[in-house]
């Protein structure tokens, strides 16, 4: 691979370097920083709605996966995610996961995605409505009352 002369780095690390440079030290443009000010500056009546709206799917999520058999599953703080754990119900995560959307529908994350230590657990998320929330929470009973 061709050296650059004098400093002995390879051209195409220069390359990548050059991106990389780019990407972290390149100012967001002015007018994007403005508005992220007045967001922050701004009412946060929509931000606490929201945070709300959450908090709810959130709770609905959790009591309803704390009734299905082989699932317990803690209240997470700050993520739109829950992350159950599975390991009653003598599945392994990836084959669960596959499962539940292969005869259900429902998509969930085996916990393997985030390393060994994650098997035994499914992450769900709750950007979703209520309603499909309850129709996934029933697919998921159901499913289990079959299959387990």
């Amino acid at each position: 691979m061709p050296l650059c002369s004098g400093c002995g780095a390879s051209l195409a690390w220069a390359g990548a370097s050059a991106r990389h440079y780019a990407l972290f030290f390149s100012p967001t443009a002015s007018f994007t920083q403005i508005a992220g000010i007045e967001a922050l500056r701004g009412t946060q009546d929509v931000v606490d709605a929201m945070r709300a709206k959450f908090k709810k799917r959130r709770d609905v999520m959790v009591a309803g996966l704390n009734k299905i058999k082989g699932f317990s599953c803690r209240v997470p703080h700050g993520a739109f995610y829950v992350f159950p754990n599975i390991t009653k119900t003598g599945w392994p995560s990836k084959k669960l996961a596959d499962a539940l959307l292969d005869d259900t529908g429902v998509a969930a994350l085996s916990g393997t995605a985030f390393g060994n230590f994650g098997e035994g657990y499914l992450r769900f998320s709750v950007a979703n409505s209520i309603e499909n929330i309850e129709k996934a929470l029933d697919r998921i009973d159901t499913w289990t009352k079959k299959n387990l």
